[in-house]
């Protein structure tokens, strides 16, 4: 991507993006955190930088980046899956799960069953077709994963995986507070 060449080390090493830090600094203000503020750009930057690679690999195979969410989820299971469970995993409403298992469905991916433990309910599980699926997907999957963390040591992923899900747990929390507090999160 042509934003890479704009990135640039700062005073310790670090990289940085020069637009953001100074669309940030401006938004900051004197009294705010700017790192907090560039982290933040950041965080976005790559998470984007991810979907479109995951997209790129999904979609060129007709599944979009959401519904290869769930098939992957529903591959791991040796049962069928809630759509509630799988909408909480997932952090999406069960309305948007319904409609991925809906297309999963159509496509003969997914398919619905009944729940053993309540009869009123209905699982979602993965397919013969929706297992040989996945299991194509596996290996450009690898060297995606591989390309795009190349460089990074094992020590590095632990660090960036655990920091992404501190972030996580804290938006989580802010958005129970934020609820209790009864502001919109």
């Amino acid at each position: 991507m042509k934003d890479v060449d704009n990135y640039q080390p700062d005073s310790d090493g670090f990289l940085y993006d020069p637009r953001a830090r100074a669309a940030m600094a401006g938004f900051a203000g004197d009294d705010g955190d700017l790192r907090a503020f560039e982290a933040s750009a950041a965080v976005r930057t790559a998470c984007h930088a991810v979907e479109r690679l995951r997209a790129h690999g999904s979609e060129g195979r007709g599944v979009s980046a959401g519904a290869l969410d769930l098939l992957i989820r529903l591959a791991g299971s040796d049962r069928g899956i809630s759509i509630g469970e799988l909408a909480r995993a997932a952090g999406v409403s069960s309305r948007n799960v319904t409609g991925l298992v809906d297309t999963l469905e159509r496509d003969g991916l997914a398919r619905r069953v009944p729940d053993p433990g309540d009869r009123r309910s209905v699982l979602a599980e993965i397919t013969p077709a929706g297992r040989d699926w996945v299991e194509a997907f596996r290996k450009p999957s690898q060297l995606a994963m591989k390309a795009l963390f190349q460089g990074f040591a094992p020590e590095e992923l632990a660090v960036l995986r655990d920091l992404c899900l501190r972030l996580a747990a804290n938006q989580q929390r802010l958005a129970a507070h934020l609820r209790q507090m009864g502001s919109p999160s």
